[in-house]
């Protein structure tokens, strides 16, 4: 069975902050044994939508606070699978609007403040043995849909951190030597509106997000040593006015952003995994049909809509490559799109323009892996076919702009 969450909701309105000592919190989970969740729709007909969630998740922390302050040590180990399956069948109508989640997450954290202050020290180990999984399969091949969305995500190690006037200072160190894999997608007869199918894969992901004034220092450590790392959606349609079929593949992600004084990120991620990232999609009649695929093995953002950024990045992509694979097919309609990136190591750096921004920027990537993407665009009768391809080994974005731009 799962870990039970450990839930921490504290709150001390009322109290000055300065008064009142830090909440804490001190967490230690072990899963041992495999987690899944299996979720079979078998529809006719329905007015309204379709909706399925179906979610896994082996270790879970969620933490917050308002108005006080909050220091979490959490050790988060995982050595059975996480598994996720969603299957629904449709016959007949599948209503105005569907949505379709699929969600499989080794270790989880979700952690935050508003007008507080945070520490944090977190760590997440996933060992060789399990395997995190999600799949999710829309069968409609008869059937005819309004809007229509479906959402298939799996990673590893996971830690989501938010300040709203807030401050933190954490470590993040996540190690992962699980292979995970978001696979799936859809085959429905005719979509009247919007079909958006996305398969997100990840093996170590960290995010920070500060709105309304906040700071943050953090210290991200993660190493990707799985077998695989993989994101496959593929979708076919009889007639379908909008269809996107995406899919993304990440070894490695640290993404933070904030709106305030300061983000100071030191980054180093290590990645041997092989990445791969496939979306394809077919139609007969379209409007606009697109697949887009997007492979990384090592990601880092530092991005501060205020007065400045410091940074320190180490990346090391090494192993079994990074692929990127998109392929649309179309007989007769508008306009067709393929895009495929593929990406060793990738670091963005943006402070804001009109804050007096300034930047301090220290970047070393290094890249051992092949890196690929491959783009076909197949049409028969339209008025757009439009293909891109993108290979880069190691790449490098840091500026100073305005917010929004």
């Amino acid at each position: 069975m799962a870990a039970a969450p450990v839930i921490a909701l504290l709150c001390a309105a009322g109290t000055s902050q300065a008064q009142t000592p830090p909440s804490e919190v001190i967490n230690n989970q072990i899963q041992l044994g495999d987690v899944f969740s299996t979720q079979t729709l078998d529809v006719v007909s329905v007015t309204e939508g379709v909706g399925a969630e179906t979610t896994s998740t082996g270790n879970n922390l969620v933490g917050s606070t308002e108005g006080a302050d909050l220091n979490i040590t959490s050790n988060q180990t995982m050595a059975g699978s996480t598994i996720s399956s969603t299957t629904v069948n449709v016959t007949g109508e599948m209503g105005e609007s569907s949505q379709i989640n699929t969600t499989a997450i080794g270790n989880n954290v979700e952690a935050g403040t508003t007008q507080g202050t945070m520490a944090g020290v977190y760590t997440q180990i996933a060992t060789a043995a399990p395997e995190v999984t999600a799949t999710g399969m829309l069968e409609a091949d008869a059937a005819e849909a309004g809007d229509v969305g479906m959402a298939t995500t799996a990673a590893v190690n996971s830690v989501s951190l938010g300040l709203t006037n807030g401050s933190a200072g954490v470590l993040v160190n996540q190690t992962s030597a699980a292979w995970v894999l978001a696979d799936g997608g859809a085959v429905i007869g005719y979509v009247s509106g919007t079909a958006d199918v996305s398969g997100t894969a990840a093996g170590n992901t960290m995010s920070l997000v500060g709105t309304d004034s906040s700071a943050a220092r953090a210290i991200v450590f993660q190493s990707n040593a799985a077998a695989l790392t993989q994101a496959s959606q593929f979708t076919a349609y009889g007639n379908v006015q909008t269809a996107s079929t995406s899919a993304s593949a990440s070894g490695n992600v640290a993404a933070t952003t904030n709106e305030g004084v300061l983000l100071d990120l030191t980054s180093t991620q290590f990645n041997q995994s092989y990445v791969r990232a496939q979306a394809e999609s077919a139609a007969y009649q379209y409007g606009e049909g697109a697949a887009t695929a997007y492979g990384v093995g090592n990601s880092v953002l530092a991005g501060n809509s205020g007065e400045a950024v410091v940074l320190e990045n180490v990346q090391l992509n090494t192993g079994g490559g990074v692929e990127a694979i998109a392929t649309f097919a179309g007989v007769d309609g508008y306009d067709g799109y393929a895009r495929a990136t593929a990406v060793g190591n990738d670091v963005t750096g943006y402070a804001c323009a009109t804050c007096f921004g300034q930047m301090t920027i220290d970047s070393r990537q290094t890249n051992s892996a092949d890196v690929g993407a491959t783009a076909t665009t197949t049409i028969g009768s339209g008025r757009v076919a439009n293909s891109s391809a993108t290979a880069v080994g190691n790449n490098a974005s840091f500026y100073v702009t305005r917010p929004g731009s």
